[in-house]
């Protein structure tokens, strides 16, 4: 397999990196080989995959507005730039691909809207066919949560439903993709209220049954919500802490992942520098703390579990390096494997055949 790596670029995000990095993978070590760099990139600082896993696509994250299109060559895993276009708002940080890979859709963070762009038949991003900027009431935090922050736009399992945690307004909006008419349409809920001053920020859904997992970054708690496919409403059944109840030093969620079992939820921990593992109670649903494994590194902003669900891979930011971990199948649990892959900022991974 191929590993892509996004990064950070400028000195207005710390970032160390050049461009977007590629690696072949060992889907039996989970050991990485470096294979090449696309450099002269900007903040490529999340990565996306078409479902042809002939194109990738990143915003550029810090100041940038944009999405880029990448060409994959599938023999030696290089990309070739396609085109770039606006984002539809400052700051994009996260996108997602429908299924059948005619859009994209985008998160801006500090410019507070998220936006869909049709994707052309030869890869190419459009401009933005819809662009809707997000209302509510802000936060308790005057720093961290000024006014609409949407952080992340994951899809369900259909591809019918967007799903963002706005970490500045507390809250998580769900919109229905029409993407006949090119539009994102809010649904008749529109969004759930988070407690205040716990700042929403990256969402996962679990693989075969009906629920969403989010990290909320500012009070690191993890809530579990019932999703109903149909309507795309969410109705709240639990929130628990992603931290040891000893620990009192300061520290951020970043990201959710669900294992492909549909057994386990990791999410990362900055402060603490760890991964927590949680259980999955396959009744309702809830979560149950196994333990927390460290990443061996600062600030694990980004984690990625590769297909098959056998090896997690840590992005600590801070320390310009991936750490990997194997995953106990049965338990869940993590045991490093003492592979350190060193790289510039890594705050993206994403998986392609080769």
């Amino acid at each position: 397999m191929y590993a892509f790596v996004g990064c950070y670029t400028t000195a207005d995000r710390n970032g160390t990196g050049t461009g977007i990095r590629t690696y072949r993978m060992d889907p039996a070590t989970g050991v990485w080989e470096y294979q090449s760099i696309l450099e002269d990139i900007t903040n490529p600082s999340f990565l996306a995959l078409h479902p042809n896993e002939r194109w990738l696509y990143c915003v550029h994250g810090g100041s940038g507005q944009g999405v880029s299109a990448f060409a994959i060559n599938q023999k030696h895993g290089t990309l070739k730039y396609i085109n770039t276009q606006p984002s539809g708002g400052t700051n994009p940080v996260h996108l997602s691909i429908d299924p059948t890979g005619n859009c994209l859709v985008v998160a801006n963070y500090t410019g507070g809207t998220v936006a869909m762009l049709p994707i052309s038949t030869d890869g190419a991003v459009g401009a933005p066919s819809s662009v809707l900027e997000l209302t509510g009431e802000p936060g308790p935090d005057p720093v961290e949560q000024p006014g609409p922050h949407p952080h992340d736009i994951p899809l369900d399992r259909s591809g019918r439903f967007a799903v963002v945690p706005d970490k500045g307004l507390d809250r998580v909006f769900v919109f229905r993709l029409d993407t006949v008419q090119g539009k994102l349409v809010p649904t008749d809920q529109e969004s759930v209220q988070s407690k205040p001053g716990a700042g929403p920020r990256h969402a996962a859904f679990h693989p075969n049954a009906p629920y969403l997992y989010v990290i909320n970054e500012l009070d690191s708690t993890v809530s579990t919500y019932r999703f109903h496919a149909q309507s795309g409403e969410l109705t709240e059944l639990q929130v628990t802490s992603s931290l040891p109840a000893d620990f009192k030093q300061r520290s951020t969620g970043a990201e959710i992942a669900v294992a492909p079992s549909g057994q386990f939820v990791y999410a990362s921990n900055r402060g603490h520098d760890s991964i927590v593992v949680f259980a999955v109670d396959p009744n309702s649903g809830q979560l149950k703390t196994i333990g927390w494994e460290p990443t061996q590194g600062r600030q694990p902003r980004h984690f990625a579990l590769d297909p098959s669900g056998s090896f997690l891979y840590a992005a600590n930011q801070a320390s310009d390096c991936i750490t990997t971990f194997a995953v106990d199948q049965a338990s869940g649990a993590l045991k490093s494997t003492g592979q350190v892959v060193r790289t510039g900022s890594p705050v993206s991974i994403v998986f392609a055949n080769d």
